[in-house]
């Protein structure tokens, strides 16, 4: 399948500038939502279009996508450069890699869990600050491992950059039992063992949440 890698660049008129509450809140649960609602107007194209793309943000308001279709222009936009993404893979090549990630597990008591909350669920609640990016730089190498071991490749390194907990922007409810989903920031190398599931996985996405800027991995040849 033909696939597209696009840098875009929310414009700085006046008039999309005016609206920089609505299209970039500070809160981050918003903020994401917000973020998924801009980006579709790039591939809205019909009223029950389903989501093939991936997203990520950059830094404020610039943002990489990987779509199944070129986005279309749009004012809100003052740049969006598009190319095709076809990369070259074969066996043995190693590629540096970034990935932002809601990495679950299936748990039968519950459904899907957060690799990292339901690590928590095991410390003392008045720890849990303290240990979470311990924790987290356990799990999120043990999840891509387990994503490699389905998806055509292995991993040579892996660090947690950032473990973020975000509000479901939708969430109207207590603060208490809100529900929540975490975001891990992964680095690091891998080695391609099979490069047609690989190829796959990079253009369904990794992990959940895919509409609030997971799931999409970053590679390049690594040195």
């Amino acid at each position: 399948m033909s696939m597209f890698i696009s840098r875009v660049t929310v414009s700085r008129s006046p008039s999309v500038q005016a609206m920089n509450v609505l299209l970039l809140p500070d809160d981050a649960g918003k903020r994401t939502d917000a973020h998924h609602r801009l980006l579709w107007t790039l591939f809205a194209d019909e009223p029950d279009r389903k989501r093939d793309f991936l997203w990520r943000e950059e830094r404020a308001g610039e943002f990489l996508i990987l779509s199944a279709r070129e986005p279309v222009s749009s004012e809100l936009f003052s740049r969006v450069d598009t190319k095709p993404f076809d990369p070259v893979l074969a066996v043995g090549d190693r590629l540096d890699f970034a990935l932002r990630a809601n990495a679950t597990r299936a748990k039968k008591s519950v459904g899907r869990v957060d690799v990292v909350m339901d690590a928590l669920h095991g410390i003392a609640p008045d720890k849990r600050a303290t240990k979470r990016m311990e924790i987290a730089q356990i799990e999120g190498p043990a999840w891509i491992e387990r994503q490699g071991a389905r998806n055509g490749f292995v991993v040579k390194r892996c660090e947690v950059k950032e473990y973020l907990v975000h509000v479901l922007p939708t969430y109207r409810g207590k603060r208490v039992g809100q529900p929540q989903f975490g975001i891990l920031d992964l680095q690091g190398t891998v080695e391609v063992t099979d490069s047609e599931p690989f190829r796959t996985a990079l253009e369904k996405g990794f992990g959940r949440a895919k509409a609030f800027g997971c799931g999409l991995m970053l590679i390049r040849r690594a040195v």
